[in-house]
């Protein structure tokens, strides 16, 4: 049924369900497993009185959050290759979360999107809306969401 699925994970609780179900659903349909998290870039503050980083600290922040990602996603290959399942990982730079989800199952030809049903949490979510609910409402691709 399905040949290639995308599973975006962040790590946290649900995206952890999240990554059990696709490797789980890869090995039944023998798909191969895309295995995506997006590393936000820094922020920046163009406000007068903002605290501000030197560009070593910020390149020294978002080196920490790539190991980061990269030591998740090889949990995920770990886990993915003892079920049999073949995968590939990788990273995407961007602030802009759900549009890079859409984007690498474009660029691997998944046939199926699998996440969480949300990631943030509290006023984050309010302010910056759900990445899953963007995906759903822009992907030309099934989404399978779990909670």
């Amino acid at each position: 049924m399905f040949k290639r699925i995308l599973v975006a994970t962040d790590g946290s609780t649900l995206s952890k369900k999240a990554v059990t179900s696709a490797i789980a659903l890869a090995a039944r349909n023998d798909a191969d497993l895309v295995a995506l998290n997006v590393i936000p870039r820094y922020p920046r503050s163009y406000l007068e009185g903002a605290m501000t980083f030197s560009a070593e600290d910020i390149g020294r922040i978002e080196k920490q959050w790539a190991e980061k990602a990269q030591a998740m996603l090889d949990t995920v290959s770990a886990r993915a290759k003892e079920s049999g399942v073949r995968i590939k990982t990788t990273t995407a730079n961007s602030d802009l979360v759900a549009e890079s989800i859409i984007a690498a199952a474009k660029k691997y030809k998944s046939d199926l999107i699998v996440m969480a049903s949300h990631g943030r949490k509290g006023i984050k979510r309010l302010l910056l809306g759900s990445e899953t609910q963007h995906v759903l409402a822009h992907s030309t691709l099934p989404v399978l969401v779990l909670r």
